[in-house]
């Protein structure tokens, strides 16, 4: 079988192959000759069986069996129909067939430059991406690419990677691809294969993850490390020696072998940490079906233990090859900017210490904002309506026909769409978007509005036409409470010390309540041009200074809960000038009016 190297002028021996290259290609029978010539470039060496020829190593490996003097040159071979069981014969990669990749989805900006350099152009959805050609993810944007053997491989934002080679074994054999990764993350799909020499290489570097039949991600953090998680299948790491172009695994650094469901973190300094579990898949039961708001996608995520960090993406495909959103969080608060309306998917998983990736949880979600909902006008958030007299208004809304609105009642453990189960009110149709509420009785309630758009007429089954109707998201829930207002004074209860130069009065009231007092002549009762307007925080009034005279007193309660109670009946008082007579009685002028002093 024939053993994978890496690119390199300096002789190794076969069996420091790469990873799990050497499980995919195959392992150097022991034997090799010790003069056998060292490789000069990315090579494969293939151990020479009996029977073998150059010319059925060209079959094998190459274009063509035609090109067998290119191995004898290569080689130095004498007789190229007697080679030596045992010794090794180097098949330079870049004599095999060529293939390409395929740009499978592309979102934002991505550029690609070919191998031999040259200006950057924007790859396009279906383009072809020859061997060589390096890839630049920019800001909110990805990419995803096919390989020859359905391998699909999804770059994120940010990222720079080159496909470094792209080559089949012969005409019909399996494929080899390496690919070279600068910067940020990759995430991969190889399928099953029961081709023996399959070759698939993502290299840093750091490292290299050589995989067969394998869901894998590996990233480079910003404190120089690389980390590599698989999912399914099976990877092997092993630290790179050498510059980004000559490096190859260390002859002497043993292979990693993750199984699935486990990740690793290599060091700046190339030492490769010990396989460890995944993060389980956070929690995401409580993430509403449907996203409303137009401004903004927010998707809240409870905390998860062990989590450092969290990744989360938005992609319009179950198998997250057209992703549209990506980003790393700090908690689990995701936020992005919103999408137009429609059905995705949302995947998210925990970052640990190392900022290894774990498990993600995988859910679809509808984003759905048009029609916009109205504003609210009132009552004000948090507000107290009075029972039987409380309406809900918000704005009309331009191009809408109808208005929802609902109102549910606030219960204890109840959060979420959980209130709206069962509303107490439901109005699904209103032209104008208001809401008399007179029938709700004392309590905490919260309410929402809809907009409704209308649709075209569908015929019926008996052929009638039914008007049909495009709801937009709910505006957030708002709350009210609705209270009973106070009850007005009754001018019984106004309790009046007057007939002297100072009046007092005092009155009956409830913890909290306070009070507004007007006072106006007594031939004024509909108090239009009132002698006092003021607010008092007790049950009581002092008067003094006032012009001896009769006047109207009258008082409206304001209850603690925001709701005022009528004004109570007029209640007469007089207030005299403080002149008596020898028997202590207040001395009157002949209209009845008290004396003043001169």
């Amino acid at each position: 079988m024939a053993s994978i190297h890496r690119p390199t002028r300096r002789a190794f021996h076969p069996l420091s192959a790469l990873g799990l290259a050497v499980c995919i290609a195959g392992v150097a029978a022991p034997g090799a000759r010790a003069d056998t010539p060292s490789p000069q470039d990315d090579e494969i060496a293939h151990t020479v069986q009996d029977g073998d020829t150059l010319e059925g190593l060209a079959r094998a490996y190459l274009d063509a069996p035609r090109q067998w003097p290119l191995l004898q040159a290569r080689n130095k071979v004498a007789n190229p129909r007697r080679l030596q069981p045992g010794s090794v014969v180097w098949i330079p990669v870049h004599l095999q067939p060529a293939e390409s990749a395929t740009v499978e989805f592309v979102h934002g900006t991505v550029t690609a430059q070919g191998r031999a350099g040259g200006t950057r152009a924007p790859v396009a959805q279906g383009g072809k991406l020859e061997e060589g050609t390096a890839l630049q993810v920019g800001p909110d944007a990805f990419v995803a690419v096919r390989l020859a053997d359905g391998t699909v491989v999804r770059v994120q934002a940010h990222s720079e990677l080159q496909l470094r080679q792209l080559r089949r074994r012969g005409r019909a054999g399996s494929v080899q691809s390496v690919l070279e990764m600068r910067s940020g993350a990759v995430e991969s799909s190889v399928p099953p294969s029961a081709e023996p020499f399959r070759r698939f290489e993502l290299r840093t570097p750091l490292a290299v993850t050589s995989v067969r039949g394998t869901h894998f991600s590996v990233a480079m953090t910003d404190t120089g490390t690389t980390t590599a998680s698989v999912l399914n299948g099976s990877v092997a790491v092993q630290a790179r020696q050498g510059d980004s172009t000559t490096a190859q695994p260390a002859s002497s650094a043993p292979t990693a072998l993750l199984a699935p469901g486990h990740g690793l973190a290599v060091a700046a300094d190339g030492t490769v940490g010990a396989p460890r579990p995944l993060l389980p898949a956070p929690d995401t039961s409580a993430i509403p079906a449907t996203l409303g708001d137009a401004g903004l996608l927010a998707i809240d995520v409870p905390a998860l233990a062990g989590a450092a960090r969290y990744e989360a993406q938005i992609a319009q495909d179950a198998d997250f090859t057209q992703v549209l959103r990506h980003g790393r969080f700090a908690d689990g608060q995701l936020r992005w900017k919103a999408l137009e309306d429609g059905r995705y998917y949302l995947s998210v998983r925990g970052l640990d210490d190392a900022g290894i990736p774990g498990v993600p949880a995988v859910l679809p979600i509808a984003v759905k904002t048009r029609p916009v909902p109205p504003l609210y006008q009132a009552p004000s958030p948090g507000a107290v309506v009075a029972r039987g007299a409380g309406e809900l208004r918000c704005t009309q809304v331009p191009g809408v026909r109808w208005y929802r609105v609902q109102v549910a009642a606030t219960e204890a453990g109840k959060t979420g769409e959980a209130i709206w189960a069962q509303p107490v009110l439901d109005e699904q149709r209103l032209t104008d978007c208001r809401l008399a509420i007179p029938s709700l009785p004392p309590g905490e309630y919260v309410w929402r509005a809809a907009s409704l758009r209308e649709l075209p007429r569908v015929q019926g089954v008996q052929g009638a036409q039914a008007d049909q109707a495009d709801q937009g998201p709910f505006a957030p829930p708002q709350p009210f409470t609705v209270a009973d207002r106070p009850a007005a004074l009754s001018a019984q209860s106004l309790q009046a010390q007057d007939g002297d130069s100072s009046v007092h009065l005092h009155w009956p009231a409830r913890p909290g309540q306070r009070f507004r007092l007007q006072l106006a002549a007594a031939s004024d009762p509909g108090f239009e041009n009132v002698t006092l307007d003021t607010v008092l925080g007790t049950p009581q009034w002092t008067g003094s200074g006032l012009t001896p005279g009769d006047y109207l007193v009258r008082i409206q309660v304001l209850d603690p809960t925001g709701l005022d109670s009528d004004f109570s009946p007029a209640r007469q008082i007089r207030v005299g000038s403080g002149i008596r007579t020898g028997a202590g009685l207040p001395v009157s002028t002949s209209s009845g009016q008290p004396l003043g002093r001169p």
